[in-house]
């Protein structure tokens, strides 16, 4: 029995239809978890806590071959319920304040919105 369909081989078929559906799925997944943080992060209150910066890093991508390289700035703070957060910083902001300082922290959700040193 031959099972060609148009001349492809049934398991060309089955593997392509397998490979698409992942990929489909997996760009779906990650466009819903992007809108569902979005989301969440524009319900969540403002909040204005005192902070200190206890860790500053740094995340480098891509720049091989022709391709410019990406960086993104992240700072951790602690409050003074001895709770950390993690943030994605802008370049100005991070390099404006150094590990050690103290001031008020303004962030909704997971979203950073700024940091005024008080030091």
């Amino acid at each position: 029995m031959d099972f060609n369909f148009g001349g492809a081989p049934i398991i060309f078929l089955i593997v392509f239809g397998v490979f698409f559906t992942a990929i489909v799925g997996v760009i779906l997944f990650a466009i819903i978890k992007g809108l569902m943080t979005w989301s969440k992060n524009n319900t969540a209150e403002l909040r204005r806590v005192t902070a200190k910066v206890i860790a500053k890093r740094v995340s480098v991508s891509g720049g091989s071959g022709d391709s410019s390289a990406t960086t993104h700035y992240y700072m951790t703070f602690e409050l003074d319920t001895r709770e950390r957060l993690e943030f994605h910083v802008h370049d100005q902001v991070y390099g404006l304040n150094v590990e050690g300082d103290l001031g008020t922290l303004m962030f909704q959700g997971s979203r950073f919105k700024s940091f005024d040193r008080s030091n």
